[in-house]
């Protein structure tokens, strides 16, 4: 201890800072992973492991992040709203290189005991005092927006479960804030190393990421409509989990990654390597196709039309044997892409009835936007906005049309030997409440090729309650093939009473191998005003060997993952920029836009603008705020956090760009 302080006062305390900010990470990282409701032992040991490469390679997270986004959350299987594993994959790399940080300042100044040297900053010094200005408003007004979130909700709170309404759902919105503010010391630093080293790793992540959702999109559309069925209401979500209650992640995600997609096409030039990434652009432009998103058409196809514009220029004007194979080469690109558009444009195809509704759908949008508009009801809602977080449970309270088709909680234990001492309340739409949808406590489920399935419950009602439990094959929110049942309960003189049913419907086929379906059973109560308190299920196919994991509620709402159908406006404003402003107020908007004007500038106009990734960046930012004048972006903390990355790498570049360092020079732009 002595010797620590002698330190201290010998060499200075410039790595403290990050020393402590690894200590903090690594703590929360293993609290997270002991938790973990499925895996807590291989999460310890994964999450260590992930500290220790990223302490010992810093510039290794830059393509670890964006390549891990896609796929890193399993709240389906664990049942976690607030958390993720993607938040222990970041917590790894600020843990990591915190402390990889920490050591590269500790170990100089302790080698040069006598020397004047001043050991180096937590980051860079921030040319821009506009930038820093920005940052402390970003920061410090969603702090204040996480404090008066949290307030809003009673107070705080923790649960490992916790969901939309819950205090815990404003850290879960503001997470991907902290996360980016995290991110500025080692972004700093790898950049500070080299720009073009920092820009090659991250377009490769964003490149490996992009690849996970493209499989992920063939293997959904292989195992549920068809490749080639575009008639089948089916719109893909991949593995963006958080769209179970609706929403745009995957629009975000793909607007923000298919400029990456052309630039890997753009910078191959070995001819394998050209054909792989005009296979991967192919497949891209499918998965944003098969989301039948008008927003994600306008984002992807307009900021690629002026690329495509350019680069035809330049082949008119610097012709070349590899721009022309490159020109030739894009042509054969939309020639089948074209062909895709044209076959998912038939009759009576799911994307051409979109296309007819655009006009009421537009209609329903402006009313959506006005009554979340008018939850701001004071001048400091104005100004400092609701909180973060409390968009659903403000419109549910308020906006009397359009309130949640129902809820589910658990409960215990409670007392008593013949009750189950835990149990989920389940209910239903609110009266009055006009819904199209379901709201449903659902479970993964391995089906059993040709089993016909029987379920029980204990159940206790304290007024009728129509009561739907199905077992379908089904990906996130639509589902192939079902049994189910439809139960009628009456209260008894006796609260709880036990049900024991089959379930009807034609029996589940065998996936091919290439394409295995998922099985999910749901449960929900559909009558108005219905509530139905549920413990002790019991689901057994063949050989009565029990399907259910934690059935009787007694680990909380491990495995169980409530998903809405159907409906979804009470849980998004469907704009970026209102969902901002509704929950940040007028000044969290302020300072977002000034961040977002200020990395525009620095991709377009700066002298940083001349880097190579700059265009792409340039497409990618603009591509996500295209999508967010239709869709919510921050209730999604993973995409949010991308968002946030690539901004403030584009603010952060250099005035004048480095030596290309091995890069190819001759790129289009």
């Amino acid at each position: 201890m002595l010797l620590a302080w002698k330190s201290l006062y010998r060499y200075g305390t410039a790595w403290a800072l990050p020393a402590l900010a690894s200590s903090a990470c690594f703590v929360a990282g293993v609290a997270l992973s002991v938790h973990h409701p499925l895996w807590p032992v291989a999460a310890l040991g994964l999450f260590y492991g992930a500290c220790i490469a990223f302490a010992g390679s810093p510039g290794l997270w830059l393509v670890a992040v964006p390549a891990g986004l896609p796929w890193l959350n399993f709240s389906p299987w664990t049942g976690w709203l607030v958390f993720e594993e993607f938040d222990l994959l970041l917590l790894a790399v600020f843990a990591g290189g915190y402390a990889g940080f920490a050591w590269r300042m500790y170990v100089p100044a302790a080698a040069a005991e006598h020397s004047v040297i001043v050991p180096a900053p937590l980051a860079h010094k921030i040319s821009s005092r506009v930038f820093a200005g920005l940052l402390l408003g970003m920061g410090g007004f969603g702090t204040l927006a996480l404090v008066l979130g949290v307030q809003d909700a009673g107070g705080f709170a923790f649960g490992w479960f916790d969901g939309y309404t819950d205090a815990l759902n404003s850290l879960r919105v503001f997470k991907s804030l902290l996360f980016g503010l995290l991110a500025i010391p080692l972004l700093s630093e790898a950049m500070r190393e080299s720009v073009n080293r920092a820009s090659e790793r991250l377009a490769l992540g964003m490149g490996l990421g992009l690849t996970c959702v493209v499989i992920a999109v063939l293997w959904e559309r292989a195992a549920f409509p068809g490749l080639f069925e575009f008639a089948t209401v089916y719109r893909t979500t991949a593995l963006f989990w958080e769209m179970h209650v609706g929403g745009g992640a995957i629009d975000a995600y793909l607007a923000m990654a298919t400029p990456f997609c052309v630039l890997t096409l753009v910078r191959a030039r070995r001819p394998a390597y050209r054909v792989a990434s005009a296979i991967l652009t192919l497949l891209t432009a499918y998965a944003c196709l098969t989301t039948f998103s008008r927003g994600v058409y306008l984002a992807v196809v307009l900021p690629l039309l002026v690329f495509g514009g350019v680069i035809l220029w330049r082949r008119i004007r610097l012709p070349s044997s590899d721009t022309g194979s490159l020109t030739r080469l894009a042509w054969l690109l939309v020639l089948a892409i074209g062909l895709l558009v044209v076959a998912a444009l038939g009759p009576d195809t799911f994307l051409m009835n979109r296309l007819v509704q655009t006009d009421r759908v537009l209609q329903g949008r402006l009313s959506h936007w006005d009554a979340g508009i008018g939850l701001l009801q004071s001048r400091a809602d104005w100004l400092l906005g609701i909180g973060l977080g409390r968009f659903p449970a403000h419109y549910d309270a308020k906006v009397v049309t359009e309130k949640f088709a129902g809820s589910a909680q658990v409960h215990g234990p409670e007392p008593g030997a013949n009750s189950p001492r835990y149990f989920a309340t389940l209910r239903g739409p609110a009266s009055g409440a006009i819904t199209g949808g379901l709201f449903a406590l659902t479970q993964r489920v391995d089906l059993q090729p040709g089993a016909n399935y029987r379920a029980a419950f204990d159940i206790r009602v304290a007024s009728s309650a129509t009561v739907v439990m199905e077992l379908c094959e089904r990906h996130l929110l639509y589902e192939k093939s079902c049994q189910g049942a439809l139960l009628q309960v009456e209260p008894l003189q006796s609260p709880w009473q036990h049900r024991s049913f089959s379930l009807a419907g034609p029996v589940f086929q065998r996936s091919p191998w290439y394409a295995p379906r998922l099985g999910m059973l749901s449960i929900s109560v559909v009558n108005e005003g219905g509530v139905a308190d549920i413990g002790n299920l019991s689901l057994v196919g063949f050989g009565k060997n029990e399907a259910l994991a934690n059935r009787d509620f007694s680990a909380g709402m491990a495995h169980w993952f409530p998903a809405a159908q159907y409906y979804y406006l009470p849980w998004h404003t469907d704009s970026l920029y209102l969902e901002v402003l509704v929950e940040r107020g007028v000044a969290g908007l302020v300072a977002f836009a000034g961040l977002v004007a200020l990395a525009l500038r620095r991709l377009l106009l700066a002298p940083g603008a001349g880097l190579w990734l700059a265009p792409y960046l340039a497409m990618s930012v603009g591509g996500v705020l295209s999508v967010g004048a239709v869709s919510s972006v921050m209730d999604v903390p993973r995409v949010a956090f991308m968002l946030y990355l690539l901004l403030f790498f584009a603010a952060q570049l250099p005035d004048q760009t480095e030596p290309s360092g091995g890069i190819d020079p001759k790129l289009p732009l």
